[in-house]
């Protein structure tokens, strides 16, 4: 007897692939009864029929080696709860490097695993041939192992995870068209099917391929791409021994996953084709497959057959080119999306077969509880905004990121497409000015200026190439001199009303109930007293604030402050109105005193306070602030004022030897001074009195979110704390490194770098309290340790004489 069709259903899951399958299983194991998976064809028919299957866990950062961790603890035990056999096969994974560069990278991953407790074995070129025996291993310099790998088929995994669902009460319609989402305000009340509504109170958007689509239904833009995947399959032969494991050589930009007798190798063409996304791909194209691409297909095989000389004895049984969906920057696209209270997205997975049962655990938790049980910033979709979903920029970028999904991942390396696009009005005269330029969602942005005869173009490298001269100059003149620093990037919010200040009482852990222009430092917490922003807050006026955030977390602050909003409260952009410059360093005041006519000395204009004050002829609000630990203010003029009060500036600046810096000279500053950075160092997995940031919670202030949560921390005590670490070495340290103590890891660090002021490098990192007494600290970085000392409080300026002078 057939399923009757549902008016009605609390959770309707929109996509049959292996993610939305996921999703379904994790939420009726986790005891929702009312979830209801709609697909249009038959389950898999989109891209999961197509995919290899391979099951790669590595990843660089923590908690997105959790989520693929979390997909191999399901398949481990998934026939033994479902009944159906996934064909889950743990043969490990062996990843070459065929050059020393690759090699450190290797080795800068084996220092994050051990970091985790993770199982990844370094292997030289000999002990590698033994595990895979077919390959040439002439040019190997060495590989990493990791034995929790493996491959499975995609079909047989989806099967069982429907299977698992609907034994705990789901159900699954297929042959069943979404054709409209009815969206009232910020909520879609309705599905609209060929079949008929259903009335709904969640929906989550795992279409795949057609994940754009349906976002269009609600009038959301969904950041999802699609382009072509190729990979072979050879003809059966003896000469393929069994139980290999799946073999990984980037530098060949090949895989290769082993079948009974044969081998399956696809890899990541530079220049593959993206499928046309301003009309969305067509309804009709389940099991589809596109033309094989010889031309395209050369680029992998002949790497692949001078690896792997076999391959000149077998036959091809089937080429494979398929559409696969894709992000602007190669990684998932998962959360709440932006402008609705009950509208997830799930897509964009070009690796969701491994990724599949992590990813259907977070969604699930998401969706239940507001929070994916662990930090997903890397694949939040509110990393993203309008700009990357449309259709050029997201193609463009997609075909990037495809290509480069193999290349060595080079610390502060940028995107070479889509670029100029979103440019501050000082984008020309810093170009000239010798800016090298990185972007940051969509805008360009300085990273570090060029002077005498270095290029200005950048050089990349694990060992920071050339950054003594370029970024160690930068560096030294904000502490000696004055500088200047284009900020105009900076997500910039209006909220005002007659209840601003309330809610933002409320939202806020610090006051920011101050006298007309003062300003606060704060964080969001959620009401688990993890950090959900990190912001300063300016008061305007009576019932007006501005809230300033960094340039990508735009659309995911604004998103947190109106999924809380229940005030006579407007929120405004004014991101666009404004430039931002940064003047700074212990000779700022000299140069902002000869430009205006105000008192900008200490005692008429403290620290943390805000003035509309003139520049020249040029109006500006001048917020007194730092991020690099020195005297200096923000400077928050008018766009079209912005190039003449640079000009008046640099201009007064000269006999100082006024100096441009950029983000990179940045992030040393700060590092020196311990001031952290959100998605890094700070995240909703972290609370204040972890990150040690206690001291910006008002408890006098009343209620405010997450105020339960941190009085119980604040009682109870933590079991970690951030805190600076100094090398003994200058090794080359970026975040990720492991952190020893007689031998054991016992932390991973958030951040790093090289403090030219110290002349030391320097790692942040929470560390179990039982350690903070240490003092045998050793780091990995590369491959090399060395000894660390812990520092109290930050390196420089501790006291903050530099700050309050």
């Amino acid at each position: 007897m057939a399923t009757p069709f549902p008016t009605s259903a609390r959770i309707v899951i929109i996509g049959g692939g292996v993610i939305g399958t996921s999703i379904a299983f994790h939420l009726a194991r986790a005891g929702e009864k009312d979830v209801v998976l709609l697909e249009k064809a038959s389950l898999t028919e989109g891209c999961t029929w197509h995919a290899a299957g391979l099951v790669g866990q590595f990843r660089s950062q923590q908690n997105l080696m959790s989520l693929m961790n979390d997909s191999v603890r399901l398949y481990d035990t998934l026939e033994q709860e479902t009944g159906q056999d996934p064909g889950w096969r743990k043969v490990g994974s062996l990843r070459l490097a065929t050059n020393q560069e690759r090699w450190k990278e290797l080795l800068k991953s084996h220092s994050a695993a051990q970091a985790i407790g993770f199982e990844m074995n370094m292997l030289s070129a000999a002990e590698a041939l033994e595990k895979f025996p077919l390959i040439e291993n002439d040019d190997v310099v060495g590989a990493a192992f990791i034995p929790d790998d493996g491959h499975i088929d995609p079909n047989s995994l989806t099967q069982a995870l429907a299977k698992g669902f609907r034994a705990n009460g789901g159900r699954i319609f297929e042959r069943t068209m979404v054709t409209e989402l009815v969206r009232q305000g910020n909520r879609i009340t309705q599905v609209i099917t060929d079949h008929g509504p259903i009335d709904t109170e969640i929906v989550v958007n795992a279409a795949g391929l057609w994940a754009r689509q349906v976002g269009w239904m609600a009038g959301a833009e969904i950041p999802a791409g699609i382009v072509e995947h190729q990979y072979l399959v050879t003809e059966k032969s003896d000469l393929i021994p069994d139980n290999l494991p799946a073999l990984r050589d980037p530098d060949g930009n090949y895989y290769v996953k082993p079948e009974p007798g044969a081998l399956a190798i696809g890899g990541w063409e530079s220049r593959t084709l993206a499928v046309d996304g301003q009309h969305g791909f067509a309804w009709e194209n389940e099991r589809f497959l596109f033309d094989s691409n010889l031309e395209r297909l050369e680029e992998f095989f002949a790497p692949a057959l001078k690896r792997l000389p076999v391959l000149s004895e077998l036959g091809i049984r089937t080429i494979i080119n398929g559409p696969i969906p894709i992000s602007p920057d190669g990684e998932p696209v998962m959360g709440p999306v932006p402008g609705f209270s009950n509208f997830y997205a799930a897509c964009a997975f070009t690796s969701g077969i491994a990724a599949s049962g992590g990813a259907g655990k977070a969604m699930a938790n998401w969706i239940m509880h507001d929070d994916p049980g662990y930090d997903l910033w890397s694949f939040d979709i509110r990393r993203f905004g309008a700009l990357q979903a449309g259709h050029k920029f997201l193609h463009d970028r997609a075909v990037e990121a495809y290509g480069k999904y193999y290349h060595i991942h080079w610390p502060g390396e940028e995107m070479e497409s889509a670029r100029g696009v979103r440019r501050s009005p000082l984008y020309q005269t810093l170009k000239q000015q010798g800016a090298v330029f990185g972007s940051k969602f969509g805008w360009e942005r300085a990273n570090w200026f060029a002077h005498g005869d270095i290029p200005q173009v950048d050089v990349l490298g694990f060992e920071r190439p050339q950054q003594d001269i370029t970024i160690g100059r930068e560096h030294k003149a904000a502490r000696e001199a004055v500088v200047l620093i284009d900020m105009t990037s900076f997500t910039k919010l209006e909220i005002s009303g007659p209840d601003a200040c309330e809610f933002l009482q409320y939202l806020c852990v610090a006051n920011v109930d101050k006298e007309i222009g003062g300003g606060t430092y704060t964080q969001l917490c959620n009401e688990r007293g993890g950090i959900e922003a990190d912001v300063t807050i300016i008061r305007r006026s009576e019932n007006c604030f501005w809230l300033i955030t960094g340039s990508g977390f735009g659309v995911r602050d604004r998103h947190w402050i109106e999924s809380n909003l229940n005030h006579r409260v407007e929120i405004r952009d004014i991101t666009s109105a404004y430039g931002v410059i940064n003047l700074a360093g212990p000779l700022a005041r000299k140069v902002l005193g000869k430009t205006c006519d105000d008192d900008v000395g200490h005692e008429a204009f403290s620290f943390m306070t805000a003035k509309d004050i003139r520049i020249g002829y040029a109006p500006a609000l001048a917020f007194r602030v730092t991020y690099i630990g020195e005297l200096g203010w923000e400077l928050y003029i008018p766009t079209e004022y912005t190039q003449y009060v640079y000009e008046v500036l640099q201009e007064a600046g000269a006999e100082y030897d006024i100096t441009n810096i950029g983000y990179r000279a940045i992030d040393s500053l700060r590092m020196e001074k311990k001031f952290l950075a959100w998605g890094v160092d700070i995240t909703p997995d972290y609370n204040p009195y972890e990150a040690g940031l206690q001291f910006s919670i008002d408890w006098d202030k009343g209620n405010f979110l997450g105020r339960e949560a941190l009085a119980k921390i604040r009682d109870d005590g933590v079991q970690q704390k951030l805190v600076c670490l100094a090398l003994e070495d200058p090794l080359p340290v970026f975040g990720g490194e492991a952190i020893f103590v007689n031998g054991k890891a016992i932390a991973q660090s958030t951040s790093g770098n090289f403090g030219y002021t110290i002349g030391k490098s320097l790692v942040l990192a929470y560390l179990p309290v039982e350690y903070m007494e240490a003092e045998d600290f050793t780091i990995d970085a590369f491959g090399k340790r060395c000894t660390a000392s812990l520092i109290k409080g930050c390196a420089y300026d501790p006291g903050r004489q530099k700050i309050l002078c």
